[in-house]
């Protein structure tokens, strides 16, 4: 039998860096199409080529690492995805500031040589996150690792959008799209952010052409109006019924536009007269359809205003809107201004104004792909965790929209469209050689890409081989649970599912996991830019005052620098805070939770380590005669069994910090604070030889199921305690490969844990009555207990040693009178006296809390005036005015017992 003494304190840097580069060489992480055993498979959320690894995705991929470690130990074939994102406008920005940096367009390099420079900052660049990803222990199978633009996933692409195109499901067509004019491409309906922010509402009047008067429109976006083509009216506003069919004078443009009747205009709204601009609302596109009016464009793709703005051409559109407004004003025509908070449009990306522009794109008819995604979650293929987000994804698919795919930029998947020069298209899954209609041999591709989703929602399965059948597509697919934030529900989980339901005729997953938000303690998102987010590597590695920077002056608690924490302790404290679906208050010192708790779990493996011997024949607990088993070895074993079972539950039902919860009380209290102090007493008794064995052996036999447990939540520590626990010990094991923890109802034993919790409550109270007394920790106390009921007293007279050094007790006294000064407890029916006259000063004790419940007499009342203020309760912050009602409760109570220790002692 071979055991390693571990090192007196835990460092997780030498630990952690040791274990992961072991377990990659070691290909621990790889998954074997060929298994005979069942499959569980989770692909990764693939970060952006260009991302770094932020707060959101330690705790996302977190979950996702401790699933996958909790299945594989169950006895599955796990595979865990990688993969990165080509991340089409992130990337391109990031290599077009490079270049701006150069002085430089990437017009200036063309089409051709820029994409050559994309690929050389992606080579350089991209996919660091994922080597952070490893800092965090991640079990990823790095031998498949995914990239959105590999030959692989771009055939699965092109086949694809071919495949959809001629079921009729693609189509090219003129609309009005989503337009960025920074980004300078179209973007989807998702990919536009809508803020409430502060704007304009203007009233302008429109003359009429053919009678006398006016007629009035709002707007919010002025400068539109130059490209208006009619203004409408409600049918039945009878204001207005006389006017239909006539014209008014298009102001400051000098163009007769009609009046037309439509439902789009709402009586009950402002003037209840509207403005049609077909080309810049997507309203107003619909509307002029309906009534065949011309589409007049005025913007330019950059947001300036073209031709058709008349006195305007070449002005941007925000400078065009003062002017318009100003000119309006000189000619008597702009009749009132409110400023209102109203829902303006950005662009995810560049956080720009979006406009509503008209341009020829490619879309997806998403309606026939919804239908059957809805159908997989309603009929519960598919479930939410948390499941309340299924109502978004209903109303979201239910009212689903064509889905715009072409983008304006160079970098991603070149649209597989050739045009010939009678404007004929071929899509083709391989560059045609002539057209498919004339036969034309001069073809051109179209120069757009596809949106970056396109390549995402197929992940699940183009990530396997599709769509040639590989054994890896067999084996894996479906996947099992996707673990995400919500903020992609449309993006990404929809579409995955509609594309797997499509092209794989089955479900891409069983289960959604959507995380909750990481905020700070201010409730606000933690995010770099807002200087609140820490970088998650200083959590692991530490970082000094001088590396933090600018970070310190809004993070007080990180003033010192930050302590290295391990990526265990980081982990661990996620899972911690983190409730289903909801949101974290996170503080970088909220990591200490995490950092003690593996410096506890050391500090016990460590002590029963030192007190095994290489020469122990240690039992296997089912060597062991129960008969032999101590009233703690019974409690612990049956608390274990317990523990088993709300871990294993919780981690079913997708409760992680249930699971964590339950796992972080039975190793800190059970078995740290519990049993190993109570299995003491035999460790140390040389007179008890078999007894000491036995301690050692369940102390041991639980410290491995602790490790086993608790792996999946704290891969690096345990495995290094685990290399440590006696055995044969050699670089080819991993704990990974042991089995998980099973319930055994043989160990739970309900009238042991009853008797324990017995003695846990005496042990408690003596504690309360020592600490409330102020009774020196080297002085033994007698404890006079006094009942009727011999049971209870027997299961103290059997475990009076480990009263007695648990509660630093001299003896235990049944039954006998009470002394005069004596402080006292009641638990369960038990009257606990300690006598006092040996154990304290009872003059000097007196005196102390005559001092105390003065200064505490006099606080309370500077308190309860500072509460009895109106203007305080009024003018302070909620949560401080909380905390102060709080404090009050809270020195009452320390009041209540400073008077009722002085009562015991002065009898009064």
């Amino acid at each position: 039998m071979t055991y390693k003494v571990l090192d007196k304190v835990y460092d997780p840097s030498t630990v952690e860096d040791k274990w992961y580069t072991l377990w990659e060489a070691g290909k621990f992480f790889h998954a074997d199409a060929g298994s005979e055993k069942p499959a569980f498979t989770i692909v990764i959320p693939p970060p952006n080529v260009t991302g770094m690894l932020t707060m959101g995705h330690i705790l996302n991929n977190t979950i996702q690492d401790l699933l996958i470690r909790w299945k594989k130990m169950s006895g599955y074939e796990t595979l865990w995805m990688p993969g990165t994102d080509h991340a089409g406008i992130a990337t391109q920005n990031k290599v077009e500031q490079s270049l701006r940096n150069e002085g430089l367009t990437r017009y200036d390099l063309g089409r051709e040589k820029f994409l050559e420079r994309v690929w050389e900052w992606k080579e350089k660049y991209g996919g660091i996150i994922l080597k952070q990803l490893r800092k965090l222990g991640a079990a990823c199978d790095w031998d498949r690792e995914a990239f959105t633009m590999s030959p692989q996933l771009s055939r699965a692409v092109r086949e694809v959008f071919v495949s959809l195109y001629e079921r009729g499901l693609i189509y090219r067509g003129r609309r009005l799209i989503n337009w960025c004019p920074v980004c300078h491409t179209a973007l989807a309906d998702e990919e536009v952010e809508n803020q409430e922010e502060e704007g304009g509402f203007w009233r302008i009047a429109y003359p009429l052409a053919d009678f006398e008067g006016e007629i009035v429109v709002v707007t919010t976006r002025p400068e539109t109006m130059l490209g208006d083509t009619a203004v409408a009216v409600h049918p039945e506003d009878e204001r207005y019924k006389h006017l239909v069919g006539s014209s008014v004078w298009l102001p400051l443009m000098n163009r007769k536009i009609p009046i037309i009747a439509d439902e789009h205009a709402d009586p009950h709204v402002g003037s209840g007269a509207v403005k049609i601009t077909p080309a810049h609302d997507f309203n107003d596109f619909e509307v002029g359809l309906r009534h065949h009016l011309e589409q007049i464009n005025i913007l330019n793709d950059d947001g300036t205003l073209n031709q058709h703005a008349g006195a305007y051409k070449g002005l941007d559109r925000f400078v065009a809107r003062k002017k318009v407004l100003a000119d309006l004003q000189a000619h008597g025509l702009l009749r009132q201004e409110e400023k209102k908070a109203i829902s303006i449009p950005r662009c995810y990306r560049s956080h720009d104004v979006i406009e509503p522009y008209l341009s020829d794109q490619w879309f997806v008819k998403m309606k026939p792909l919804a239908d059957p995604a809805i159908r997989a979650v309603r009929d519960g293929r598919i479930k939410f965790h948390p499941k309340d987000w299924e109502k978004t994804y209903y109303h979201w698919m239910e009212n689903i929209r064509d889905w715009c795919i072409s983008r304006q930029i160079w970098w991603g998947h070149r649209i597989p469209a050739w045009y010939c020069e009678n404007d004929h298209t071929t899509v083709s899954r391989e560059q045609p050689l002539v057209c498919s209609e004339c036969k034309s041999t001069t073809l051109r591709q179209d120069e757009d890409v596809l949106d970056t989703w396109f390549s995402s929602w197929l992940w699940p399965f183009s990530t396997l081989g599709w769509p040639d059948e590989t054994d890896d597509l067999k084996k894996f697919f479906p996947t099992d649970i996707l673990a995400t934030g919500p903020d992609i529900i449309f993006f990404w989980v929809a579409r995955m599912i509609m594309a797997a339901l499509e092209f794989m005729g089955d479900i891409p997953f069983s289960d959604v996991y959507f995380n909750g938000m990481i905020r700070d303690l201010n409730g606000r998102k933690m995010s770099k830019s807002l200087g609140n987010s820490p970088d998650p590597l200083w959590l692991f590695d530490g970082a000094d005052k001088e590396e933090l920077g600018d970070f310190i002056k809004d993070n007080k608690s990180a003033a010192h620098g930050i302590p290295a924490y391990g990526a265990d302790a980081v982990r661990l404290t996620m899972l911690y805070m983190t409730p289903l679906g909801g949101d974290i208050r996170f503080d970088q010192s909220s990591c200490e939770l995490g950092q003690k708790f593996a410096n506890k779990l050391w500090n016990a493996s460590r002590f029963v380590l030192l007190n095994i011997q290489e020469n122990d024949q240690l039992l296997g607990i089912e060597e062991i005669d129960p008969q032999d088993l101590t009233l703690e070895d019974k409690w612990i074993l049956s608390r274990l069994n317990k523990a088993i079972h709300v871990i294993d539950h919780a981690l079913r039902e997708f409760k992680l910090n249930d699971a964590t919860h339950a796992l972080y009380s039975f190793v800190w209290t059970e078995y740290c604070d519990w049993y190993v102090e109570m299995a003491k007493n035999r460790l140390y008794d040389q007179t008890n030889p078999r007894g000491q064995l036995i301690a050692k052996s369940i102390a041991l036999y639980v410290l491995d199921n602790i490790l086993r447990l608790l792996h999946p939540f704290m891969p690096f520590i345990t495995e290094e305690i685990w290399h440590a626990l006696p055995g044969d010990d050699t670089a080819q094991r991993t704990i990974m490969h042991e089995p998980y923890p099973q319930e055994d109802e043989k160990w739970q034993r309900s009238a042991v844990e009853r008797e324990m919790i017995l003695l846990q409550q005496v042990i408690g109270a003596i504690r309360n009555i020592r600490g409330e007394m102020n009774i020196p920790p080297a002085k033994e106390a007698d404890v006079i207990v006094n009942s009727t009921d011999k049971e209870k007293l027997t299961v103290l007279q059997s475990n009076t040693l480990s009263i007695q050094k648990l509660a630093r007790i001299n003896k235990i006294i049944m039954n006998t009178q009470r002394p005069d000064v004596a402080a006292s407890a009641v638990v369960q029916g038990l009257e606990l006296f300690i006598p006092l006259a040996d154990l304290i000063d009872i003059e000097v004790e007196k005196g102390r809390l005559d001092k105390e419940i003065d200064r505490l007499e006099s606080q309370l009342a500077g308190l309860t005036k500072k509460l009895a203020n109106d203007n305080f309760i009024s003018r302070a912050p909620k949560e401080v005015v909380d905390r102060e009602r709080q404090k009050k409760k809270d020195w009452e109570t320390s009041l209540r017992k400073l008077k009722d220790n002085l009562y015991i002692l002065v009898g009064k």
